[in-house]
């Protein structure tokens, strides 16, 4: 944005797309502000443009614009407080009199836009939340420029096939700020339609309400259900060891997910990290399984009967959901650029708390991965008609250069002490005996042969409280036994 341009909005008289202000911190007012412009209730189509840095007579007031200040408000985009969420650009402008940051502001079809569950509006120079006719305008507004499918309306049903005693005591107080909701007295359908859950010209919930919140979704949604199979093998030709299926509605069948993963799915085995540590590994992380998962649920096309699939096989996951990369979403910008097949279940999953941050969860996933010592999650996103995601399980160290340099390192005394003791307790004076050195005091023979033994994990004492106990025996620790295997083995070639 040049200068010129700039001065230009600053003195435009539109006062319903600009806002101007001096304020750097007031995070709740600038969101507040891209949320009225987001909503554009007058239905101009124009942009609208938040200018921080700007009096309220129109001079610049010479502030200096930081890059924390451009992250902060950048950040407002995807940070899950204003939903659907806006689309919007920040730049900086820099004038003689200091700088301007400009936020500007596309209006949304998706409409109404709340930020943290309040309907947000312009109007003329001020902003102010919407009324319930208001609402109603955008929510017409809404369903007649955007028919994606979980917008559109399930015409073979009634209110009577969806969960409203759910809606109405669990939904509703999450997706809508509890003094609006107070306030609002209008119909629950007029209420629903305003959440694009309901669609009053025919009367009949929307597809979004009959997947999140039907009776029997799978009756008109044939592919809304959950397929897990467990093979025997590392292929499909294996025989399967468990079947199962989630149907229902989401809101039911997520919870049931969730605890699936977490009792059914992930385990937990000590894996040696060397010769004398060991670490308890998972076979998945389940909070990586748990996102992609969501994922899959919230991104899967839904009008395919193919429903979504989590196969397990001997030593990798597979999750797979119907339809590919959408929108703006490309092989060649992923995972890096996101969109919404699903808005509406996308909305409703992120205020029922099964997705965080938008387009944060890939990049979790891969942390997550990473720390539990798991491979890199692998993403097949050249598929046309699907969209898979391979999570292999961990493998087990190579750790027989870590013992082979462990035996190395050992002194000839405690490699003839392990040898001696093999699987015996004994004590120190019958290891001199059998090691032939029973000229060498016991003092020395402790400190030569059996205690840097002990120091390197490799014996252990019956009664290691008190070492100097008249009947202590030594015997092979677990690590000291697999040092033993190889000393024999060294020996024997």
């Amino acid at each position: 944005m040049t200068i010129d341009e700039l001065n230009n909005i600053i003195a435009s008289d539109e006062d319903y797309r600009i806002e101007r202000t001096i304020s750097t911190g007031d995070m709740d007012k600038f969101q507040e502000a891209i949320c009225a412009f987001a909503n554009d209730m007058p239905g101009s189509r124009q942009k609208g443009y938040l200018l921080i840095g700007v009096k309220d007579n129109g001079d610049i007031a010479g502030l200096q614009v930081t890059d924390t200040l451009m992250k902060r408000i950048s950040g407002i985009r995807s940070d899950g407080n204003i939903l659907p969420l806006p689309m919007m650009t920040t730049e900086k402008v820099t004038t003689e009199q200091g700088d301007v940051l400009v936020v500007e502001v596309t209006p949304s079809f998706d409409t109404p836009v709340r930020y943290r569950g309040r309907t947000f509006i312009r109007i003329g120079p001020r902003r102010d939340i919407a009324t319930v006719d208001e609402e109603r305008i955008l929510s017409e507004r809404c369903a007649s420029s955007l028919p994606t499918f979980d917008t559109r309306p399930c015409r073979e049903a009634t209110i009577d096939d969806i969960h409203t005693d759910i809606i109405i005591a669990e939904y509703l107080p999450k997706a809508i700020d509890p003094d609006v909701l107070v306030d609002d007295h209008r119909s629950l359908k007029e209420q629903l339609a305003s959440l694009r859950l309901y669609n009053l010209t025919y009367d009949s919930p929307t597809y979004a309400a009959m997947i999140m919140f039907g009776r029997n979704p799978k009756y008109f949604i044939p592919g809304a259900y959950i397929q897990f199979v467990r093979f025997n093998g590392d292929n499909n030709g294996g025989s399967i060891l468990n079947e199962r299926r989630f149907a229902g509605c989401l809101y039911k069948i997520l919870p049931e997910l969730e605890n699936f993963i977490r009792d059914g799915i992930v385990t937990q085995r000590p894996v040696s990290i060397s010769i004398l540590r060991e670490k308890n590994v998972l076979n998945y992380p389940y909070k990586a399984l748990r996102e992609l998962l969501m994922n899959a649920v919230m991104h899967r096309d839904y009008q395919s009967n193919m429903p979504t699939r989590l196969y397990q096989y001997d030593n990798h996951i597979e999750i797979m959901n119907p339809g590919g990369l959408y929108g703006q979403a490309r092989p060649e910008n992923f995972p890096n650029v996101n969109d919404y097949r699903n808005s509406v279940i996308a909305e409703m999953m992120r205020t029922l708390n099964y997705v965080n941050m938008f387009n944060h969860g890939v990049g979790e996933v891969f942390e997550l991965l990473e720390k539990n010592g798991s491979p890199k999650a692998i993403f097949n996103v050249g598929l046309l008609t699907a969209f898979s995601v391979v999570v292999n399980e961990p493998e087990e160290p190579n750790l027989s250069q870590a013992c082979h340099q462990l035996v190395t390192n050992l002194s000839p005394q405690v490699k003839s002490l392990i040898i001696s003791l093999e699987d015996k307790k004994m004590s120190a004076s019958e290891l001199q005996l059998v090691t032939n050195l029973s000229p060498l005091s016991k003092r020395l023979f402790r400190k030569q042969y059996i205690t840097p033994g002990v120091e390197a994990g490799l014996i252990n004492l019956t009664n290691p409280d008190t070492p100097r106990h008249p009947k202590q025996k030594y015997y092979l620790t677990e690590q000291g036994m697999k040092v033993l295997d190889m000393l024999l083995n060294e020996k024997q070639k």
